[in-house]
């Protein structure tokens, strides 16, 4: 009995988390899907062509428009690298892609509020400068060489299909490409791509976030996060906020409910950043780094990244502590609250009903094949442009 009642507490909580974040998901994962639509991959690539400052900036404006899902950006990164991008460019997109993106600003603002918007937002700039720096004083042509003939080899990970998809309206006047046939059906497609390329991530962020709100003492996280120490805390939460990212195993935007529960439990403001950061150095996604580059290139894509997120996460929360603008641990709405007749309910049945609409268009155009390519080791480019060009009913 108290087992049921304890798995009764966390699915209830997890379900709130869900409630809460269900229209800012879809609302995010809609702009992006209309931003992938209007931007080919095609001129993607001709931007990431070297590693000027301007090519980074290039790589993250374009990355922060893209796909969320960070199995995805890892696919759609070793496409754009063996397409042309430089690796430091190809990097850049993928990392802007999972923390720069319209949703992962929305969850954040409806779970932790402003403060952790600009923050993330902020912070995410930052960790690319590092990394950018890093990579110029570090990475060598002889390791890039070899990440690309690994690369070449064409070892599958996951998304591949993803990273190879260019379902894009270029022709045409804004309006007229995102209302025709053609743009609405991408848009469908690109939308329901992206909510299955994530929902795995998604509902195990959300159920183990739910299982640490309910089973887990908060005197517990206050002892592992020190806070009773806080000159201590503030460097102990960006260290080690990366290192429980990497061995929770979730990625994208499922770690958002996480580092919720995180900064209830009492961890620094810059460790949930740092924290927030680490979804692309989680162990499978470790994994996918060494077949697509090779084991040096993965370690090395893990020390660099790691640095990047600490020296980033630290540099914020100093810098928010410095302002003002860290706001007192209390308790996560989210975490507390069951839904009622609000604002956020009646904008999610409006958004379950536009969900509905695009799942329709998505089915009614073939959109169940699309996702059988996704997983695809070897989509060619052709054969995702036959699926664009698909002719609608």
């Amino acid at each position: 009995m108290i087992i049921i009642q304890a798995a009764g507490q966390a699915l209830a909580a997890a379900f709130d988390m869900l409630w809460e974040v269900l229209w800012p998901l879809a609302l995010g994962f809609i702009l992006s899907a209309i931003v992938q639509t209007l931007v080919s991959r095609k001129a993607v690539v001709r931007a990431l062509g070297s590693d000027s400052p301007r090519s980074l900036a290039a790589a993250t404006v374009l990355g922060a428009a893209s796909s969320s899902c960070s199995y995805a950006a890892v696919a759609i990164a070793r496409s754009l690298f063996r397409k042309g991008a430089t690796f430091p460019a190809a990097i850049v997109f993928e990392f802007a892609s999972t923390n720069l993106v319209f949703e992962l600003g929305l969850i954040l603002l409806i779970l932790l509020g402003w403060s952790f918007v600009g923050a993330e937002f902020a912070g995410g700039l930052l960790m690319i400068v590092i990394m950018a720096l890093l990579f110029r004083w570090t990475l060598r042509p002889a390791l890039v060489a070899q990440a690309r003939r690994e690369a070449e080899q064409g070892r599958h990970g996951r998304m591949e299909g993803h990273g190879e998809m260019d379902m894009s309206v270029t022709e045409g006047p804004f309006l007229r490409r995102l209302l025709s046939r053609r743009g609405l059906t991408a848009i469908s497609h690109y939308f329901w791509m992206d909510v299955t390329s994530v929902w795995t991530d998604i509902g195990l962020g959300l159920l183990i976030a739910g299982a640490l709100a309910a089973w887990v003492p908060t005197s517990f996280w206050q002892g592992f996060f020190l806070t009773g120490h806080p000159v201590l805390s503030q460097v102990w939460g960006p260290l080690i906020g990366p290192v429980i990212s990497l061995l929770s195993f979730v990625c994208s935007v499922g770690n958002v409910p996480l580092a919720a529960v995180l900064w209830n439990g009492g961890i620094s403001f810059g460790g949930v950043i740092a924290f927030i950061f680490a979804d692309l150095i989680i162990l499978p996604i470790l994994n996918i780094y060494r077949k697509y580059y090779g084991r040096r290139m993965a370690l090395y894509l893990l020390a660099v990244s790691y640095a990047a997120m600490a020296v980033a996460g630290f540099t914020i929360g100093l810098l928010f502590q410095v302002l003002g603008l860290v706001p007192l641990h209390h308790p996560v709405v989210a975490l507390t609250s069951a839904p009622t007749l609000n604002y956020t309910s009646v904008l999610n049945v409006i958004f379950l009903v536009i969900m509905a609409l695009l799942g329709w268009r998505f089915l009614r155009t073939d959109g169940l094949a699309m996702l059988r390519m996704m997983e695809r080791p070897a989509v060619t480019s052709a054969g995702a442009e036959s699926h664009q060009h698909h002719e609608q009913h």
